[in-house]
C-alpha cells in the first residue's frame, strides 16, 4: 500500500513515519507542499494522509490570510488532485479548534462548528470543502479533529511545563481545577493505521484520549516520571490572571494564551471514533503522558553528551 504523506518532517509526520517503519505492506512517499503540487504527485498512491498546516500561533500575530492559504487553499488543491487520481482514502488532519475555542461540558460531533480563530476558521472551511464534494463509491474521507497531541519530539506547554518540574520549581497554578483532553500521538498513529486499513465510509472524528486530566494531574505524572513529588503552589487565581495579562504587556513567559492552555477546560469525547471502528485506544491517558515525559527524560541526556 502507497501513503501519500504532507507534513512529513512535523512532529505528527515524524512519529507517523517511525510507526509505519516496521510495517513492510506499507510505503509512505513524502510530498513536499513548500512548492506547487505536481498534477502526477498522487499517481499510484492508495491513501493521502494530509498533515501539513500552519500550526496555531499564539506568540505572535501572523497575517490571517497565512492561515487560509495554508489551511484552506492548500487542502483544497489537494483534496481535487485526490479527487483526480486512482486514490481511494483522504485523511486530513484538521482540529478540535475547528469547533470550538473553548468547551462547556463535553466536545462531540454533534457541536455546531463557531471557531472565533482565523487558525479554526480556516480548518473548518477545508473541512466543508472535503464534505461538500459528493464523492464516488469508491472513494473516502476521514477528518480527524485531534485535541492537543503529545509524544516524543514535543515541543510546547508541556516540555515547558516537563522542564519546570524537573527543576523542583513548585507549580503555581494549583488553585485552577481544571480538567482537559490530551491526545498520545501512539494513540493518534493507531488510530491513522485502522482508518488506512479498514472501510468504514466517510466520516468527521474528534480524537482524544478516553480520560480528560486536569494540570495538577499532568504535574503529578510528570514528576512521577523523574522520580520526584510534585509540588502544587495554590496562588489565587485573580493574582495569576494579573500576572498573565501583566506577561501580554511584557513579553512574559506566563500571559493569557499559555494560562488558558494550561488551565482551560477543553474536555473532548472519543466516542464516536471508538464505536464506529469497534476499537479501544492502546494508551491511557497516563501512560501516554508517561511516554512523553520519559522522552523528554531522554533527551535531555542526549543534550548533555
Amino acid at each position: 500500500m502507497k501513503i501519500v504523506l504532507t507534513g512529513a518532517s512535523g512532529f505528527v509526520g515524524s512519529n507517523l513515519i517511525k510507526f509505519f517503519k516496521d510495517k513492510p505492506e506499507v510505503n509512505i512517499v513524502a510530498l513536499s507542499v513548500r512548492t506547487p503540487i505536481a498534477s502526477d504527485a498522487l499517481n499510484g498512491a492508495d491513501c493521502v494522509i494530509h498533515l501539513a498546516g500552519k500550526a496555531h500561533d499564539l506568540r505572535s500575530a501572523p497575517n490571517p490570510a497565512e492561515y487560509y492559504s495554508v489551511n484552506t487553499e492548500l487542502t483544497r488543491n489537494l483534496y481535487d488532485l485526490f479527487l483526480k487520481s486512482d486514490a481511494k482514502k483522504f485523511i486530513f488532519m484538521s482540529s478540535v479548534k475547528a469547533v470550538a475555542d473553548s468547551v462547556d461540558g463535553v466536545l462531540t460531533e454533534a457541536n455546531l462548528p463557531n471557531p472565533k480563530t482565523h487558525y479554526g476558521k480556516s480548518k473548518l472551511e477545508a473541512e466543508e470543502y472535503l464534505q461538500d464534494i459528493e464523492l464516488p463509491a469508491d472513494k473516502k474521507y476521514y477528518i480527524l479533529r485531534p485535541c492537543m497531541i503529545h509524544g516524543p519530539g514535543n515541543k510546547g506547554n508541556l516540555n515547558l511545563l516537563y522542564k519546570f518540574v524537573s527543576k523542583g520549581l513548585p507549580y503555581p497554578l494549583a488553585s485552577f481545577k481544571n480538567k482537559r483532553s490530551f491526545l498520545s500521538i501512539g494513540n493518534l498513529c493507531f488510530l491513522i493505521e485502522k482508518l488506512v486499513h479498514g472501510n468504514t465510509g466517510s466520516a468527521v472524528f474528534q480524537v482524544a484520549d478516553d480520560v480528560a486530566l486536569s494540570t495538577n494531574d499532568v504535574v503529578k505524572i510528570l514528576a512521577g516520571s523523574l522520580g520526584k513529588k510534585p509540588r502544587l503552589l495554590s496562588i489565587p487565581a485573580p493574582l495569576v490572571k494579573t500576572v498573565a495579562k501583566l506577561g501580554d504587556v511584557l513579553g512574559l513567559s506566563l500571559n493569557t494564551g499559555r494560562l488558558d492552555k494550561l488551565t482551560e477546560d477543553y474536555v473532548v469525547s472519543n466516542e464516536k471514533v471508538k464505536s464506529l471502528l469497534g476499537i479501544t485506544f492502546p494508551l491511557t491517558s497516563e501512560k501516554g503522558l508517561q511516554i512523553t515525559a520519559n522522552s523528554f527524560a531522554s533527551a535531555k541526556k542526549r543534550s548533555l553528551k
